[in-house]
């Protein structure tokens, strides 16, 4: 059987060199050279998962296309995999609900995710600096049930997913084996795979904390849309470590933050970096290094403006990937509403 590949993004309106590096880069090397030979991708941008939080409907919209941009501009290629934004094939929904009916709510519970974030939403501070308790949504809740029909309606084999996720996945593949052993083989159970590399991006103003676009301060990360001039300025305000070598060190995390930056940018392996770099100083290394990142993102953010500017044309290749895409869904959701009693009409 043929292996496929699932992986989706939130159309958050930022996309940082973390997101780029630890997912969108790692898709590209998989779409381009599949693992047997003869895997198919599909990438998705997953708009309904982003509205468990508040969301301007006017900026949503923009969000959406502007992730598809981002998408192509970094290497996705519509002729060799699928892109299309979840919310068109309504396929997705309609098997988050009835996944919902096979999984347990302490299992929801007890994602960690769920924690972290129902945690931030009681700790939000309000417009008047005073903290805001907010109760979280049912979505928020049950969004690893919609993340399960995301995979699962695709028969995927392989998900690539940071860290993070793995929970999910995880419980993707229990709810997926539960209704295999109530109702015979129905879908397949998916593996996931991390990042390739194992090399982790972290803040660029706190190397102990992940990089986040939603973090208090825009130094703790570089958008892949940041101009030249400002990825000088935050690549300058980078913390670094209290020696003077640039060598990775584990008791040296700031720089060897940035050694890993540049090591999955420029493809040098960090060993030759550190030769490169033996006789310069923290300064001299930044400024190399913010060269080096203002070359490579020059090309993705020419091709992502120019897709930008041509709207139509980016509809026309995500409502393409939806249209492809749908004979796998739709059979899927059919077996699915047929093993459990429903009538297909």
């Amino acid at each position: 059987m043929a292996k496929r590949i699932f992986s989706g993004i939130q159309p958050s309106g930022i996309i940082h060199i973390g997101n780029y590096l630890g997912a969108i880069k790692q898709w590209v090397e998989l779409q381009n050279n599949p693992p047997t030979g003869e895997d198919e991708a599909i990438f998705c941008i997953v708009d309904l998962h982003a509205i468990t939080v508040r969301q301007n409907p006017e900026q949503l919209r923009k969000n959406t296309l502007s992730a598809a941009a981002w998408y192509i501009a970094c290497g996705i290629n519509p002729q060799k995999s699928d892109i299309f934004i979840q919310s068109t094939r309504p396929e997705h929904t309609e098997l988050a609900w009835i996944l919902s009916c096979y999984t347990q709510i302490g299992e929801l519970a007890r994602m960690t995710q769920y924690k972290e974030k129902t945690q931030k939403l009681q700790n939000d501070l309000g417009d008047t600096g005073f903290i805001v308790k907010a109760a979280p949504s049912a979505g928020l809740l049950t969004y690893p049930t919609l993340m399960a029909a995301d995979i699962l309606l695709y028969q995927t084999t392989t998900v690539p997913v940071g860290e993070d996720q793995v929970q999910h996945v995880e419980l993707t593949r229990d709810i997926a084996k539960r209704f295999n052993n109530l109702y015979g083989q129905t879908f397949t159970i998916p593996d996931y795979s991390t990042k390739i590399s194992g090399k982790r991006i972290m803040a660029l103003d706190d190397p102990s904390k992940k990089m986040s676009k939603s973090a208090a301060s825009e130094y703790n990360y570089m958008a892949l849309s940041d101009s030249p001039e400002k990825i000088r300025q935050k690549i300058r305000k980078a913390v670094t470590d209290s020696g003077t070598q640039v060598k990775y060190e584990k008791d040296q995390p700031a720089i060897s933050n940035l050694l890993n930056i540049h090591s999955e940018i420029s493809g040098k392996e960090v060993a030759e970096l550190e030769d490169e770099f033996s006789s310069k100083n923290y300064g001299e290394f930044k400024e190399a290094l913010a060269d080096t990142i203002i070359s490579h993102l020059a090309p993705i953010q020419s091709k992502y403006n120019s897709l930008m500017q041509s709207p139509t044309e980016l509809e026309k290749i995500l409502k393409a990937g939806s249209e492809k895409v749908a004979s796998t869904a739709q059979k899927t959701l059919s077996d699915v509403k047929t093993k459990i009693g429903l009538l297909n009409l």
